[in-house]
């Protein structure tokens, strides 16, 4: 099976959403509205990617860092083209497209009943960090 890694570009937007929508695991919020989506990819150009199997878009995954530590965000790959490589080639992509940015640790977050994705990113290499936790605050629409 061929597939093709490209660069993610605003115009893959609408079908990586809906790809987005039909994996389990994915967490999707107003925060992965086309305009700031658009904003993310500014920030961090050439480290979020695509596969396209057939000119169809297959995978993705976004790439960014805060300039000290990377972070992935929504790997998905659609079910029916799972246990290829694909997830392993757009991650490495990833992982390679900050590294040479000078990262050289990088976070993913998984939801704990994410089973099927910790068994992957374990596969992958990825340990889990039992000595952090994650918090959170929602800030107010208006500052």
């Amino acid at each position: 099976m061929e597939f093709e890694i490209l660069p993610f570009e605003m115009k893959d937007y609408d079908e990586v959403y809906q790809l987005w929508q039909s994996c389990e695991g994915i967490g999707l919020s107003e925060a992965d509205s086309p305009e700031r989506i658009q904003s993310y990819l500014a920030r961090n150009p050439g480290c979020s990617f695509v596969a396209r199997k057939n000119g169809q878009i297959v995978g993705a995954v976004l790439g960014g860092s805060d300039g000290r530590r990377g972070y992935l965000h929504h790997l998905a790959v659609h079910p029916s083209v799972r246990r290829l490589g694909i997830g392993s080639r757009l991650t490495q992509m990833a992982l390679q497209a900050l590294g040479r940015q000078g990262i050289d640790r990088v976070h993913i977050f998984v939801y704990a009943d994410n089973r099927v994705g910790i068994a992957f990113w374990e596969r992958m290499g990825w340990r889990l960090r039992s000595n952090l936790v994650l918090m959170s605050i929602d800030l107010p629409q208006t500052f």
